[in-house]
C-alpha cells in the first residue's frame, strides 16, 4: 500500500515537468501544470473567504485535483482539443485504482467536471482566474493578443464572486503589489526602519 502511495507521489511530480501548452500559441508566458495548480489553489482559498458559506476543504480539493490527469495525458490546449480526444476518465481510473483513497480523487474530478455544486463552480472559476492573472501579466508586459484571450476566459466564469475578482484583476497592474510604494528605498535601498536605527 505504501509503495502505491509513493508511486502516486512520483506521478504528481510529473505536473512540475508538464507545460501548459496554450502559451505557445499566445507567444509569451510559460507555466507548468503544477504552477497553474498552485495558483488555482490560492485563488480557490480566496474565493472561499469571499463566499464563506461554502465547503472550503472541498473547493481546495477540487482545485488541487482538477488537472491531476494531465500527469498522464499532458495539457490539451484549445487548438489541440479540436483534433485530439483524450480519455481523461481512463487516466483518472488508472491513477485512482491502486490507492485506498483513489475514490476521493475520482469523486473530486467527477464533481469538478459535472459543474453542479457551488464548490465546483468556485473551483472552475479559480481555474479560469489563474489563467486570467497570467494573461493580465503577459498583457501588462506588452503582449497585444492577451485581450482576446481574456475576453474568452472571462466568459467562462460562473460566479458573481469570480467575475468581481476578474474585473479588479483587469483594473490592477500586475506589479502593483510590490511597486506601489515609490519611496526613496528605490533610489538608495533604505527603508524607514533602517533610517530610524
Amino acid at each position: 500500500m505504501v509503495k502505491e502511495i509513493v508511486e502516486f507521489l512520483f506521478e504528481t511530480t510529473m505536473l512540475r515537468k508538464t507545460p501548459r501548452s496554450g502559451f505557445q500559441f499566445l507567444g509569451t508566458g510559460s507555466e507548468s501544470v503544477a504552477e497553474h495548480l498552485l495558483s488555482t489553489v490560492y485563488i480557490g482559498y480566496v474565493l472561499c473567504k469571499m463566499e464563506p458559506d461554502v465547503d472550503e476543504l472541498k473547493v481546495l480539493k477540487l482545485c488541487l485535483m482538477h488537472d491531476l490527469p494531465e500527469a498522464r495525458t499532458g495539457d490539451m490546449n484549445y487548438v489541440n482539443k479540436k483534433y485530439v480526444a483524450v480519455d481523461e476518465k481512463k487516466a483518472v481510473r488508472e491513477i485512482a485504482a491502486p490507492l485506498f483513497f483513489g475514490g476521493e480523487i475520482e469523486e473530486a474530478l467527477d464533481e469538478f467536471n459535472r459543474r453542479e455544486s457551488r464548490e465546483a463552480f468556485l473551483a472552475r472559476d479559480a481555474d479560469q482566474l489563474a489563467l486570467i492573472l497570467h494573461l493580465k501579466e503577459c498583457g501588462d508586459l506588452g503582449n497585444k493578443y492577451t485581450k482576446e484571450w481574456l475576453d474568452f476566459a472571462i466568459q467562462r466564469l460562473s460566479t458573481e464572486t469570480g467575475r468581481k475578482l476578474a474585473t479588479t484583476i483587469l483594473e490592477t497592474d500586475h506589479s502593483a503589489w510590490w511597486f506601489k510604494e515609490k519611496s526613496d528605498w528605490w533610489i538608495n535601498g533604505n527603508n524607514k526602519n533602517e533610517k530610524d536605527q
